[in-house]
Order: structure tokens, then sequence, then C-alpha cells
């Protein structure tokens, strides 16, 4: 159960519990090495700081002593007073010897030297009453005093103990010397394996971490990466799994996730491309369909144009004729019917011309140029100067140059402003008012008049052809005007719609692209 627990740690948790483990291995092999160098420290003190000022006290202490013997042989001797200088000075010597034995031993008691060293002084002491102060006193007395001072002074086995007790002293002070020489090398020894198993725990948790990191990042990478590359290949059918860490077999299931997804949208999407294609040979069909219902209505245009046309002109000229000719002659009811005759082959003519020119708009073409608008207002101002009459008038301003057919657009404002002059209410002068305003990249141009308007409900069937909203005998013409207009308009490349919100008369919106070169406003929404 544990070692399921431990294998469903993720990656992170397992680095972390190695470098945990590692880290507390070696803070305790450092707390133990802390300790070690401070033992070693010590030692390295005792040695230099102690035995060693004690080995040159106890040299010099020897020294002074000997010292002492010597002068004061000579001067049992000699007698001269100049000969106990030696012996003076190594008293004092003798002092300062122990005296830095003392203060060494103060910091690390060692009752052995202590004892020792309080052997040397005691028989130090001893000699100094029983041999040397005697033959000074006695050499200095004379007489039979002074040859018991020399024969006293040529038995030099008196200091020998005084040269024992120094010799053991010394003996000492070299047995603590040795054994913090041995301390010394015990404790570098220590230190000296600690930070080898330090080295060794480093190495060993390193080569936990690659392993780790080689068999649940590296090698389970690259097998996701093959994978990978694999459903990249094109099979999309190839599950991709991994057997890393935590982390990657949740990053597995993510990218297998990822791969059903994409596997699914492109079944989707072959199954939209066929149906495209289908629709494409559909569209295909139509294509052709409408190629070959064009060449028709080309044939139609044609046949129109030229074998209807001449025939209806008999007709109409010789119902013409008739009407003329027998005017008055005949009765009133036979006068009518050559009217309606006469009416009739007229209209049939304007509807047929009327529908050749709806039929020509885009299919027969000059090309585009730059088109004046205020000229075209001009041109169409004085063709329907006859229909204002004394007190209605056109009125433009600032019209914009597009590029178009100019003849289509001249054609355009003339259905427009015909319209708006014909559909004006009675007794009160037609004014009509045509202006432009730039929206983006379109110019926005408006044709509004003060006439009888046109309702909500037919704001749609304005601009189907041969629609018609009042009487043939309350307002003549075919009814094909406004269909014109929505050709010519969509044939540049705009739209055009019924603007409802007028409290009179007719305001009518349409729309042509910008002439290249002229500046784009910025978008009002936007910069509001």
């Amino acid at each position: 159960m544990r070692l399921f627990a431990v294998r469903a740690w993720t990656m992170r948790r397992r680095v972390m519990a190695l470098c945990f483990a590692a880290g507390v291995v070696l803070a305790g092999l450092g707390i133990g090495a802390a300790v070690i160098a401070a033992r070693s420290n010590e030692h390295i003190d005792t040695l230099i700081n102690r035995t060693g000022p004690m080995r040159i006290a106890g040299e010099t202490l020897s020294t002074s002593l000997v010292d002492q013997e010597t002068a004061v042989r000579g001067f049992a001797i000699s007698g001269k007073e100049e000969s106990l200088q030696p012996y003076l000075a190594g008293r004092i010597a003798e002092q300062q010897s122990e005296e830095r034995i003392d203060k060494a031993l103060d910091q690390h008691a060692d009752p052995e030297i202590r004892d020792a060293l309080q052997e040397v002084r005691r028989r130090a002491d001893a000699w100094r009453v029983a041999v040397a102060e005697p033959i000074i006193a006695g050499k200095r007395r004379g007489g039979p005093d002074a040859q018991q001072a020399v024969r006293l002074a040529a038995d030099t086995t008196s200091f020998d103990p005084v040269r024992t007790a120094v010799a053991e002293l010394q003996m000492r002070v070299l047995v603590m010397r040795e054994q913090s020489v041995d301390n010394v090398r015990q404790t570098s020894g220590t230190l000296l394996v600690l930070e080898i198993a330090a080295a060794g725990i480093v190495l060993v948790a390193g080569a936990l971490l690659l392993f780790l990191l080689d068999r649940m990042v590296t090698r389970p990478i690259l097998g996701l990466a093959a994978q990978v590359r694999e459903v990249a290949a094109g099979n999309y059918d190839r599950q991709i799994t991994s057997r890393g860490s935590p982390e990657l077999v949740a990053l597995a299931a993510d990218v297998d996730a990822m791969r059903r997804q994409i596997a699914s949208e492109l079944a989707e999407v072959r199954e939209a491309r066929g149906q495209v294609e289908w629709v494409n040979d559909q569209l295909k069909q139509q294509a052709d369909e409408l190629t070959r219902s064009n060449r028709d209505l080309e044939q139609f245009a044609y046949v129109a144009s030229h074998d209807l046309q001449e025939p209806l002109r008999k007709v109409a000229s010789f119902c013409q004729l008739l009407q003329r000719r027998y005017a008055g002659q005949l009765d009133e009811r036979a006068d009518q019917y050559i009217a309606f005759a006469v009416d009739g082959a007229q209209r049939m003519q304007q509807l047929i011309n009327d529908l050749l020119a709806f039929s020509r708009i885009g299919r027969l073409t000059s090309g585009f140029t730059d088109v004046d608008l205020d000229q075209v207002l001009t041109r169409v101002s004085s063709e329907l100067e006859s229909r204002t009459g004394t007190d209605g008038r056109i009125e433009w301003s600032a019209l914009p140059t597009v590029e178009g057919e100019e003849a289509l657009l001249t054609t355009l404002f003339v259905n427009l402003v015909g319209n708006a002059l014909k559909f004006h209410r009675p007794g009160v002068p037609p004014v009509v008012r045509v202006s432009a305003e730039q929206d983006e990249r379109e110019w926005r141009i408006n044709v509004r008049d003060n006439g009888i308007g046109i309702e909500a409900e037919f704001a749609d069937k304005v601009f189907v052809i041969f629609q018609r909203l009042h009487p043939r005998d309350a307002y003549e013409g075919t009814g094909i005007g406004l269909a014109i207009v929505k050709k010519i308009v969509e044939y540049h490349g705009g739209r055009i719609w019924l603007d409802l919100d007028v409290d009179e008369g007719t305001s009518i919106w349409f729309t042509l692209p910008l002439l290249a070169g002229v500046p784009v406003e910025p978008d009002k929404e936007a910069t509001a």
C-alpha cells in the first residue's frame, strides 16, 4: 500500500523528498564535522599555545637550574661575588619559567604536569637549602667553612634529584604534546571521512536525481514526443499514453484529449468538406444553368430589340394613321377603340425599352471613370427643368466625385429626381434636395422631396421591377424606375434603402464607394 502511495507521488514531491533526505544527512554530517572541527581546533590550540610554550619554559627552567648549580660551584672554587651572577639570574629565569608553565596549566589543567612542576620546585628549593645556600654562606665566612663548602660543591650528586625532577616535567609535557598530536591526527582523519561521506552522499543523491529524471521525465517525454509526431504525421487514431511522473501522465491525458477533439473536428471537417463539395457541384450546375439562362436572356433581349420592335412599331404606326385619318368619321366607340390600340402599342414599346435598359445594366459597360456628381446633377436638372414648374426647384451642394459609369449614374438621378417631381402633392411646388456625407469607406447620398411619400408597408416593394403603388391613370410610368436605380447602385457596389423616419415626402438613401485616395474618416462609434 505504501509502495503504491510512493508511486503516486509527483515528480516535484519525489525530488523534494530526495533533496530533503540528502539535506538531513548532510546536515547531520555538517554538525558532526563542526563538533569534530571544534575539538580539532582545541587540540591544535593545546599543541601550539600550551605544550609548545611549556616545552620552551621547561627547557628554560632546566637551563636556569643548571646555571645556578654551575654558578654555585664556581663561586665555591673562586670565591668571587661576580661568579654568583648566573645564580641570581638563574633564580629569576627559574621563577619566570615556572610562571609560564603555571599560566599554560591554568588553561589546561593537567594534574601530572602540575605535580611534576611542584616536584621540581620542591627539589630545587631543597637543593638550595641543603647545598647552594650553605656553600655560599660557608665560602663567604672562610676558614674551615670555606673548605667544607668546596668539598660540598665538588659533590654533584646532590643536584641529581633536581635534574631528575626537571626531566620528569619535560617528559610529562612531551607526553601531553604527543597526545595532542594524536588527537589532531584523529580529528583530521574523522573530518576527512566525513568529507568523503558527504561527497558520497552528494554523488548518490545526484545519481538518484539523474535516474529519476531519466526514468520519469526524459524517457517519458521522448516517448510522448514520438507519439505526438506519429499523430502529427496523420495517425489520428493513435492513443497517447505515458508511464512517467503523474504530471506527465496528466499531460499525456490532456494531449490525448486534444487529439480526440482534433480527430472529431477533422471528421466533421471531412464531412463538411464533402457537403461543401456537393454544394459546389450544385452551385456549378446552377452557375451553368444561370449562364445558359443569361444567354437565353441575351437572346431574348436581342429578339425584343429587333424582332419584336419592328412589328410593334408597324402596329403603332398604322394605329396612329387610322387615328389621324378617320378621327371623327367613325362613331365614338370606334375612336375610343383606336385610342386604346394606340395607347397599348405605345405602352408596350415603353415596357420593352425599359426592360431592355434594365437588362443592359452591368452587361454592356463602358468602364468606370471618375464622375463628378455636381455636373451630373446639373445635367439632370436641365433635363427635368420642364417638370419642376414655375415654383419647383432641385437643390444640391458639395456632391462628391465617385468612380462609376457616368451614363448609369445619370440614369440613376434622372429616375430618383424624376419620381420626386412626378409624385408631388397637388398645389404644393415640388422641392427636391440632394445631399451627401462621408461614412467610413463610402459616400451616403440622400434624395429627399416634399411629395406624397411612401407608406412603410411598401418599403420592400418599391424597388421590385414593375411594382406600382398607384393606378396607371393617376401617375404615368411602367413601375421599373426604382428597380433600375437599385440595380445601378448594386452594380457600383452600394446599397439602397427607403428612409422611413421622415415627417413628409420621400427620403431615399444609397451608398457609393469612396474614390481611391480619399482619406477614410474614423469610425464615429469607436471614437465616441
